[in-house]
C-alpha cells in the first residue's frame, strides 16, 4: 500500500512538470479499430490553443456565451479561452478566476491548490471541484462563490477532484486526496477511504462508492443507465462502469477497461474523461486520450507525449477540447458530445 501511494505521488509530481510539445504536430490519432476513422477522421488536426501552465485540468465550456473555462491546479486558477471573431481560432485567452480552490489566507503547503473538475449545473451556474478548500462550490452572482458541500458524516472531504450532473439535477462526484499536501498521508485526512458520492437535488448526500484507490475522472453514458469512474491507481489503473438504479444508486461495479500494463512506457493514469452521443468514451490515460466503444473496445488514441489530464466537448459539441500538461488543445471529431 505504501509503495503504491508513493509511486502515485511521484507520478502525479512529474504530471506537473511534464513539458507540452512545443512545436507541431503536437500529438498523433493512432488507430486500432476501423470504427475510429468516423470518429477522428484521417487528416485531423490536433489544435494548440494555449500554453505555459503548471498542471491543466478540466475544459468545460459556456454555451450561453460560448467560451471555454479550465482548470490550472498548481495557480490555483481558471482560465477562459475565447474564440475569434469567426467563431473560431485562434483565440484570446484571459484570467478568469483566481483564486479559484484556496482561499485562506496561510500559505498552501501542498502542490495543488487549485480547482480541478469543472461543470456548470442545469441553471448555467459554475459549478467547481476546489482543491485547497475542500468543497464542491457553486459561483452565484457577481462572481461570489459558496459552498454546495464539505462535508461527509461531519468530516471534511479529501480534495473534490472531478464530477457530472445526472439529468434531474443530481451532481456526482469523486473525492481522492490529490489536493491535500501529503495526500493519503496528510494528517488533516479525516475520512478514512476516497469516495464516489451523489449531491442529490434536494441536498442530501449519499456515499456511493468507497473501494477505490483513487477516483478520479467521472460521466455518464448517453442514457444515464452507467456511470464511469476512472481509477487513477498505478497498481490497478482502470475505469470502472456501475449500473444506476432507479434512485440513483448505484449497483455493483464492473472493470470496464483495465489499461494497469499501460503505465510502464507511458505518462500519465485514467483521469478525466467525457461520452459522445452514441456512448463512446473519450478518456485521459496512460499515452492521451483513448476512445472506446460503449462494448469497451479500444478504438484507437489521440497520443500525447505529456501527462494528459482531461477533455471536453465544446462550440457545436463536434470539438474536443484537451488539457495535457501545460497546455489546452482540440481536435475536431466526427461526433459530438453525449447532450449536444
Amino acid at each position: 500500500m505504501k509503495k503504491m501511494l508513493l509511486a502515485a505521488m511521484a507520478l502525479s509530481a512529474a504530471f506537473i512538470l511534464a513539458p507540452a510539445q512545443t512545436t507541431p504536430p503536437y500529438g498523433k490519432l493512432v488507430k486500432k479499430d476501423p470504427r475510429f476513422d468516423r470518429l477522428l477522421p484521417p487528416g485531423s488536426v490536433i489544435e494548440k490553443l494555449d500554453d505555459g501552465h503548471a498542471w491543466s485540468e478540466g475544459p468545460v465550456w459556456n454555451r450561453q456565451q460560448g467560451y471555454l473555462l479550465w482548470s490550472d491546479i498548481p495557480k490555483n486558477s481558471i482560465f477562459k479561452w475565447t474564440p475569434g471573431p469567426d467563431g473560431n481560432g485562434p483565440g484570446t485567452v484571459s484570467l478568469f478566476l483566481m483564486p479559484s480552490g484556496y482561499t485562506g489566507t496561510a500559505p498552501f503547503t501542498g502542490p495543488e491548490p487549485g480547482s480541478n473538475g469543472l461543470t456548470y449545473d442545469p441553471q448555467g451556474r459554475l459549478v467547481m471541484c476546489e482543491h485547497g478548500d475542500r468543497r464542491v462550490a457553486i459561483q452565484g452572482p457577481a462572481g461570489k462563490k459558496r459552498t454546495l458541500v464539505d462535508r461527509y458524516e461531519g468530516k471534511r472531504l479529501n480534495s473534490p477532484n472531478d464530477l457530472c450532473y445526472k439529468s434531474n439535477g443530481d451532481l456526482y462526484f469523486t473525492d481522492p486526496p490529490y489536493g491535500l499536501p501529503k495526500r493519503w498521508d496528510d494528517p488533516g485526512k479525516e475520512l478514512p477511504f476516497q469516495g464516489v458520492y451523489r449531491l442529490g437535488a434536494n441536498g442530501v448526500l449519499t456515499l456511493l462508492v468507497k473501494d477505490l484507490k483513487a477516483p478520479n475522472g467521472i460521466a455518464f453514458s448517453p442514457d444515464e443507465k452507467i456511470l464511469y469512474v476512472s481509477n487513477s491507481d498505478p497498481e490497478h489503473a482502470v475505469w470502472m462502469a456501475y449500473e444506476v438504479k432507479a434512485d440513483g444508486t448505484l449497483g455493483a461495479g464492473r472493470v470496464f477497461f483495465d489499461a494497469t500494463s499501460w503505465i510502464k512506457g507511458h505518462t500519465g493514469l485514467p483521469d478525466g474523461m467525457k461520452i459522445d452521443k452514441d456512448g463512446n468514451l473519450f478518456a485521459a490515460g496512460p499515452g492521451g486520450i483513448h476512445i472506446f466503444a460503449p462494448d469497451a473496445t479500444h478504438l484507437g488514441t489521440i497520443e500525447f507525449a505529456a501527462a494528459t489530464a482531461n477533455c471536453g466537448w465544446g462550440n457545436d459539441g463536434s470539438y474536443l477540447y484537451i488539457t495535457s500538461s501545460s497546455a489546452l488543445y482540440r481536435i475536431k471529431t466526427g461526433t459530438k458530445g453525449a447532450g449536444f
